[in-house]
């Protein structure tokens, strides 16, 4: 069985690229382009793993990750921040708010899925 992956990402071409290597992965992707859709579709569909923007509309990645970890059922479900945001102490908020590893922007298309599964 595929385990499920659900993106919460808010640019295309990044939804895209993420979508083509998991899916290449035999990964199952659901996608989320927002923080609330993405809240409510990880309650629904109980992810095996949540990658999370930390730069969204609406509401960013760490209030996200907050509203997840709220949930007994996405508790121990690895959220992985995938992010731009790559300063002194940016990872740590990420990981302060509920995420369970941080990947940079860009990714690597030739390691991402690597490194996405050393947190699974």
């Amino acid at each position: 069985m595929k385990q499920k992956v659900l993106i919460i990402e808010d640019t295309p071409q990044n939804m895209y690229m993420l979508t083509y290597l998991l899916e290449d992965s035999n990964y199952e992707v659901i996608q989320a382009f927002n923080g609330r859709e993405g809240i409510a579709l990880a309650k629904e569909a109980k992810p095996d793993v949540i990658l999370l923007d930390i730069q969204l509309p609406e509401m960013d990645g760490y209030t996200v990750a907050r509203e997840l970890r709220k949930n007994n059922d996405l508790l121990i479900t690895p959220i992985i921040a995938v992010t731009s945001y790559a300063m002194v102490g940016d990872k740590e908020k990420a990981l302060e708010s509920g995420a369970t590893g941080y990947i940079e922007k860009p990714i690597d298309p030739d390691t991402f899925i690597s490194q996405m599964e050393t947190f699974i």
